[in-house]
């Protein structure tokens, strides 16, 4: 039985999928997740030993070099399970593995040139777009702690960066005033809402990565995007198991992955809702995040690195909604939409959170100052 698929592309998929199903026969074939970027697909086998994998196309508009993902995956993987050898967890933890062709590749080329790779599927798990759970809120932060701890000894330089320029909120700020000489501004209340708000804040968009250039912060290797719907919790103990979705795993700043795991964990009207009045940032969420993100992180965290947290939650917030915002202006190229005001939408969402946690500023910094 295949899936939400006319009859020839689900045929295309399917002799996709057979090149990477080494284990059995493919019994069902499907779209999955709600990812921007990436066409995703869970197929199913009839196999025992893996019921389950991740099909996917990358997305080569936005990665240029799908070869340098499979690269950064295969050391990242291979790092993380060695690791996790050598560690007692007494808890469940798993990273996805990279599936390799029939002829051993661990990518398959289509007719049209498509890159298309697979993953392993992490079994009896799922995932929320948004905070389903508040008891899921300690999960999450000890998922980003643990995911930071097991390649806080992985050199940096020793994975590409898959996506030059990526969470450099400067560079972003950049692309929106280009953007924005070129368009003819379209009138209505929420743009000039989103036009005023940017116009606010431009010079805030330095503050990371000065405090890397003066030396506060050092380089990282991060996730990229550990919002939550990145986490995979197990369905029997509610516990998380997994961090998933490592196309951007590179060399970075935490503080680009505690923001954005704050931004997407403390919002539980969620990012795509149409109800702005509902946005707000949950501080007794963020409290919790924060105190299972440090409780695995504290090993290596620095005094600099407690600093800046505070402004990393409001800056990637902010570099989020500018993103959308942007590409709505553009003409919607980089994130899918389901209609022509949706990224302006999601801009208003993550601005009127940024506005919550500037708000409550004094609170958060409190906070964070009570968990060293």
């Amino acid at each position: 039985m295949i899936e939400e698929f006319n009859r020839q592309d689900a045929q295309n998929v399917i002799a996709i999928a057979s090149q990477f199903a080494q284990l059995g026969k493919i019994t069902n074939l499907k779209a999955f997740g709600s990812g921007n970027i990436n066409d995703t697909f869970l197929v199913t086998l009839d196999s025992s030993q893996e019921q389950h994998f991740i099909l996917q196309r990358i997305n080569t508009q936005v990665f240029l070099q799908p070869q340098l993902i499979m690269q950064n995956m295969r050391i990242f993987t291979d790092h993380v399970h060695k690791r996790l050898q050598h560690i007692s967890l007494n808890r469940r933890w798993e990273v996805p593995r990279v599936l390799l062709t029939k002829d051993a590749q661990d990518h398959w080329r289509d007719v049209d040139g498509s890159f298309w790779r697979a993953i392993s599927f992490i079994e009896g798990s799922q995932s929320f777009d948004s905070m389903s759970d508040r008891s899921h809120a300690k999960e999450i932060g000890y998922a980003l702690g643990m995911f930071h701890n097991l390649i806080s000894d992985l050199p940096p330089e020793k994975l590409a960066d898959t996506l030059e320029g990526f969470h450099i909120t400067p560079l972003y700020l950049q692309h929106y005033e280009k953007v924005l000489a070129k368009t003819s501004k379209r009138q209505s209340c929420e743009v000039n809402y989103c036009l005023q708000f940017v116009s606010d804040r431009h010079t805030f968009a330095q503050i990371l990565e000065n405090a890397k250039l003066e030396g506060k912060l050092p380089l990282r290797l991060m996730h990229g995007d550990p919002k939550i719907n990145n986490i995979m919790f197990d369905i029997v103990t509610h516990q998380a198991v997994s961090v998933i979705d490592l196309d951007t795993v590179k060399p970075g700043l935490v503080h680009y992955d505690i923001g954005d795991c704050l931004r997407s964990g403390c919002n539980s009207a969620g990012e795509e809702t149409e109800n702005w009045e509902s946005v707000y940032f949950d501080t007794d969420l963020c409290q919790e995040i924060l105190q299972g993100y440090v409780a695995v992180a504290k090993a290596f965290l620095t005094e600099n690195d407690y600093a800046y947290i505070y402004d990393a939650i409001r800056l990637i917030t902010f570099e989020l909604g500018l993103r959308f915002f942007a590409d709505y202006l553009a003409g919607n190229v980089y994130f899918k939409v389901k209609h022509p005001e949706h990224n302006l939408a999601r801009a208003i969402v993550q601005f009127k959170l940024t506005e919550s946690i500037e708000f409550q500023e004094t609170q958060i910094r409190n906070m964070i100052q009570d968990m060293k």
